[in-house]
């Protein structure tokens, strides 16, 4: 934290700076509760922007659908065909670069559906869905029209994979989502947290050994606390980039 009177940085449980030799055990209590007020205003403030979001899909329902189905959904999915059309058709090069593109291009799209319209990891799996859904059919589409085969897969392996590539766009869109979280939200709440950690930080603190002094067990359980924080969405992060990379890339290299 920084000192109130200098503005130097100093430890959290310092009760004097060591930079203008102030007593701080006045000042902490007050820099505690100021830090938890913030972090209460800005979980309040994430939920009022979902309430909003909200309110705004029915308030304006049709306007609320057509500029966010258009922006999220319809503009990637047309991305992807534009894609399938440049790999598949025109250049007839290694199906790589369009699972490739299946994980990039939609990555963006979800990381602008929380930074711009604050539409979180739920809503972002659906539109993720609705994109797959939409650029796959159209690729199948072309498909059939240009080589006058069934729109529908014919066999137990072209399903599998129709629903791998898929499911690796719709992951892709969710990763970017759940990354701008991340990013915007969890890092800059963890490195500005301090004051007093919260009730289960403290109990697996005490888990990992009770003899310790008051100071001691408290720093502990801030670091156990960080770490919940932060854990959570990282692994989101990761699990779901490792999924749209591996569904994505699977039908390439085989089983």
């Amino acid at each position: 934290m920084e000192c109130p009177f200098c503005a130097e940085t100093i430890k959290d449980e310092a009760t004097v700076c060591k930079h203008c030799s102030r007593d701080l055990r006045c000042a902490l209590p007050v820099i505690h509760e100021i830090q938890e007020v913030v972090a209460e205003l800005d979980r309040l403030q994430r939920r009022l922007d979902q309430v909003n979001t909200s309110l705004a899909l029915f308030d304006r329902p049709v306007r609320f659908l057509f500029l966010n189905g258009g922006l999220y959904v319809l503009l990637p999915a047309l991305m992807l065909l534009a894609a399938h059309y440049l790999v598949v058709m025109r250049l007839d090069a290694p199906q790589l670069y369009l699972r490739i593109a299946s994980v990039i291009i939609p990555l963006p799209f979800g990381m602008a559906a929380y930074a711009l319209s604050r539409i979180g990891y739920r809503g972002a799996f659906g539109l993720g869905v609705l994109i797959a859904a939409l650029s796959v059919f159209g690729m199948l589409s072309v498909v059939s029209h240009v080589d006058g085969t069934p729109v529908v897969p014919a066999s137990l392996r072209e399903w599998r994979e129709t629903v791998e590539y898929g499911l690796s766009i719709a992951l892709s869109f969710l990763t970017g989502n759940i990354l701008v979280i991340l990013v915007l939200y969890v890092v800059p709440n963890t490195i500005a947290s301090g004051g007093k950690p919260n009730a289960t930080a403290y109990r697996m603190a005490r888990m990992l050994g009770q003899h310790v002094g008051q100071e001691t067990m408290r720093r502990r359980a801030r670091r156990i606390q960080d770490l919940m924080q932060t854990i959570g969405p990282l692994a989101g992060v990761v699990a779901t980039a490792a999924g749209s990379i591996y569904t994505g890339l699977k039908g390439v290299f085989g089983p």
